[in-house]
């Protein structure tokens, strides 16, 4: 299984958010720091979020993710990308994979457009809350069954796809095993997020099948060891 540690930025810091609220927010410091500590655990691959382009704010997140990239792993990254040229841009800052969330929804358009286009090294972001997608940086509530947007992305050819229990995420109350195991059903590789605490978490994962799963405050808090779970998983 493979194992994402998560960096979120937020006005140039690496940060969690609880539930995905922006007022309930811990700072970690330099994103670029972050990385490399990362990358010095064995990190195989990096899991970078624009917070403030999830919250449909500009912020200029290319800079930050160019200097991460020349840390020598390869970078999936997410948040904020609304059009093909969003999509261009963050490609060219270095991400070997971006995450489609919100634009999957309001233009799919867009969605088939990028698989077209980039195939493999697009990843949908399935952010769900009660069974509902959530867009606009978990701040609204889409009409649209996330385990159905499942299968109609695996339909438009997307392979892997991150699932994040809202309700989970940066509170450490354990993963959604039952919700993630039924979006794997969908035929997607997924990439469990939200919730994750400890090892027990990630072996049940791995127990299932799941494909990967990304790891955010668990590891800044040192609730799991990165060096050590990616020796086991």
């Amino acid at each position: 299984m493979i194992l994402y540690p998560a960096i979120d930025v937020l006005d140039g810091r690496a940060v969690r958010l609880l539930y995905g609220r922006r007022e309930e927010v811990t700072d970690y410091g330099d994103p670029v720091e972050c990385a490399r500590r990362w990358v010095d655990a064995g990190a195989q691959i990096l899991h970078v979020v624009d917070l403030k382009g999830a919250f449909g704010e500009v912020s200029g997140i290319e800079r930050i993710l160019e200097r991460i990239a020349k840390l020598g792993v390869p970078v999936q990254s997410g948040g904020g990308l609304r059009s093909m040229e969003d999509i261009h841009r963050r490609f060219r800052a270095g991400a070997d994979r971006v995450v489609l969330g919100t634009v999957c929804v309001e233009h799919p358009e867009v969605l088939y457009e990028a698989v077209q286009k980039y195939k493999e090294k697009i990843v949908a972001g399935i952010d769900a809350k009660d069974g509902y997608l959530a867009v606009r940086g978990w701040t609204e509530l889409a009409d649209k069954d996330a385990f159905e947007f499942g299968c109609e992305a695996k339909a438009l050819g997307v392979t892997d796809a991150v699932f994040t229990d809202v309700g989970r995420d940066g509170a450490l109350t354990g993963v959604n095993l039952a919700d993630t195991v039924k979006m794997g059903e969908t035929g997607l590789n997924v990439i469990a997020s939200g919730g994750i605490r400890g090892m027990d978490d990630l072996r049940a994962l791995k127990e299932k099948g799941v494909y990967g799963a990304i790891l955010g405050r668990s590891i800044y808090t040192g609730a799991i060891d990165l060096a050590a779970a990616i020796g086991e998983m």
